[in-house]
């Protein structure tokens, strides 16, 4: 198994040239295709015009995010253009409640996204629309990258939040390529079940697993000794120097749709690690 196409959209022009280096970074490490989608947002409307909306000032308002769109496709050829990474790139325009599905529908045909941190100050808000579309309409793994990080490659030392669930479980299915290329895996576990079939060996199923495919795995067993799971998780990877976190996405219904759970949103708002995650 390996990545063959990996996915990134852009939307701003501040966050446009690291993403574009995470992804060709990434791209090199498994000589993958990089397909860029460079999107101009309507920020001013909420999915539907307001009434007595002057036509000339809607037009003004598409024209630009269309300008926008063409100036990040621009700049995008010309910063993939100085890599040897194969890339294609395209460029839309959408209303900012209807962007996810605009990425949804590119990024089901990749085998992995790469997008920015969804939150801080200079976050818009489609950010983490992009984030939601890619893991619960696309079903696509997402690797969450922080700001002022230098690109990746291939991770060295990984950490697992392993909790047994299913969207651990998907995680780490959709993180083997990566794995198999790290030099050490932690396999962390949090306050494992007293009563269960695992109770006398907690990650081990999984940790055997792992070593088949060759992954030299660690198994962490650590105490709730904060009030978070991630904050536990990300101190642990801190003390192993990890340089990639992997773990299951979760989110609540939203109708049809999905919106990213608390713990998940915290997590990315704390980590100053790439995070990897599935659903």
């Amino acid at each position: 198994m390996s990545y063959k196409t990996i996915f990134t959209a852009l939307s701003q022009d501040s966050l446009a040239k690291p993403m574009l280096a995470h992804a060709s970074a990434i791209c090199d490490s498994f000589d993958a295709h990089l397909d860029t989608l460079c999107l101009g947002v309507d920020r001013s409307q909420t999915g539907y015009y307001y009434a007595g909306a002057n036509a000339m000032v809607l037009q003004e308002v598409i024209e630009k995010a269309n300008e926008d769109s063409l100036a990040l496709e621009k700049l995008a050829q010309t910063e993939l253009g100085k890599t040897d990474t194969r890339w294609s790139c395209d460029h839309g325009m959408a209303q900012l409640p209807d962007i996810g599905r605009h990425a949804a529908t590119r990024a089901r045909f990749a085998d992995i996204a790469i997008l920015p941190t969804p939150y801080g100050e200079d976050r818009g808000p489609e950010q983490e629309a992009l984030v939601e579309a890619c893991l619960f309409e696309a079903r696509v793994p997402v690797l969450i990258i922080p700001e002022k990080l230098e690109p990746l490659g291939a991770p060295k030392t990984v950490v697992i939040g392993w909790n047994e669930s299913d969207e651990a479980l998907s995680a780490v299915r959709a993180a083997m390529p990566l794995l198999e290329q790290a030099d050490k895996v932690h396999v962390v576990v949090i306050d494992p079940p007293k009563h269960g079939p695992n109770r006398s060996d907690p990650g081990g199923l999984l940790s055997v697993w792992l070593a088949r495919h060759g992954v030299h795995t660690e198994i962490d067993v650590l105490s709730k000794t904060m009030p978070r799971v991630s904050d536990v998780l990300l101190r642990h990877a801190t003390d192993v120097n990890a340089d990639l976190v992997v773990m299951g996405a979760y989110g609540h219904s939203r109708f049809r749709e999905a919106i990213l759970g608390g713990a998940t949103r915290y997590m990315l708002e704390q980590s100053k690690l790439p995070v990897f995650m599935a659903h």
